[in-house]
């Protein structure tokens, strides 16, 4: 499934994690493939699966930011 990379950044940077948000910005593409970008969305402390549930699933960032 594809991702906006402006969502894995704004869920970065809501959990606090600035660096982490700044260095993802810098190495993901404008569309994060969950299953050929797994490696790195786990180098950014992020599992494709949860990611998934969060963002796809679970109806955008609004579950996660309630």
């Amino acid at each position: 499934m594809n991702i906006d990379k402006q969502q894995i950044l704004d869920l970065l940077r809501n959990q606090g994690d600035q660096d982490k948000a700044q260095q993802a910005e810098q190495e993901l593409p404008d569309q994060v493939d969950t299953e050929r970008d797994s490696g790195l969305l786990e180098k950014f402390g992020l599992n494709p699966q949860e990611l998934l549930g969060k963002l796809g699933g679970g109806g955008g960032l609004g579950g996660l930011l309630g």
